[in-house]
């Protein structure tokens, strides 16, 4: 592995970032309510060697909305996400993946960066430490505001069971 990368534990719910082997930083997030899974339309979160492919978000404010990778103009509060119950929140900002392993997490009906997954912000009313989201990997906004400006584009993700 690279002296520096992120490490997603899907079974302790945590994302830590590893530095020279060392974790230098923890923070709780919440994946999958399905569970692991590579599939297309799964609603699972992927496993195994990952990129960073983009960052998106740079310099907005905590609790901006995203729908398909654009600020929409708007910023999550209780009653905008009370007029729209079934929406899944996208805020803050955006760490796009993409898999490394092609036949297991790229390409084909596998391709994590064809599935949008991406770490992002959440409502801070959504809960942490639980597998809670539809694929992706949702943290609190500060602390992805956080790793959002720690982390580079092409940065090692590796997400484990």
């Amino acid at each position: 592995m690279p002296d520096r990368y992120l490490e997603i534990d899907l079974c302790r719910q945590i994302l830590c970032v590893v530095e020279r082997g060392s974790r230098s930083l923890q923070f709780s997030v919440s994946t999958s309510k399905f569970g692991p899974g590579e599939e297309v339309d799964s609603g699972c979160t992927p496993r195994g060697a990952h990129v960073i492919r983009s960052l998106i978000g740079s310099g907005l404010p905590a609790g901006t909305c995203f729908t398909g990778r654009r600020h929409t103009g708007e910023f999550w509060t209780q009653e905008l996400a009370e007029s729209t119950p079934d929406r899944d929140w996208i805020l803050s900002r955006i760490i796009w993946l993409s898999g490394c392993e092609p036949g297991y997490n790229r390409l084909g009906t596998v391709d994590t960066m064809r599935r949008y997954i991406y770490i992002h912000g959440t409502p801070d009313t959504e809960p942490m430490g639980v597998p809670f989201s539809h694929g992706c990997i949702r943290m609190r906004n500060a602390d992805v505001i956080k790793l959002f400006d720690l982390v580079t584009v092409g940065m090692s993700v590796e997400i484990l069971t």
